[in-house]
């Protein structure tokens, strides 16, 4: 009897503790985010270099 309740605990745990899906999910949030932070810090930097650019055309 007391195999039999251990070995269920055993199997509770050990579904708990497996959590690979999960990290590869959180990896790929973090991705995305850094992703998505990078396309915009390019795109705001791209436009102030382009503004600048134009600024140096215009004073040649």
């Amino acid at each position: 009897m007391i195999s039999k309740i251990n070995e269920a605990l055993l199997r509770l745990v050990a579904r708990f503790q497996r959590e690979d899906g999960q990290a590869m999910a959180e990896y790929g949030l973090i991705l995305a985010l850094i992703a998505v932070v990078a396309i915009a810090a390019l795109t705001l930097l791209g436009t102030t270099i382009a503004g600048k650019l134009g600024e140096i055309t215009t004073a040649l």
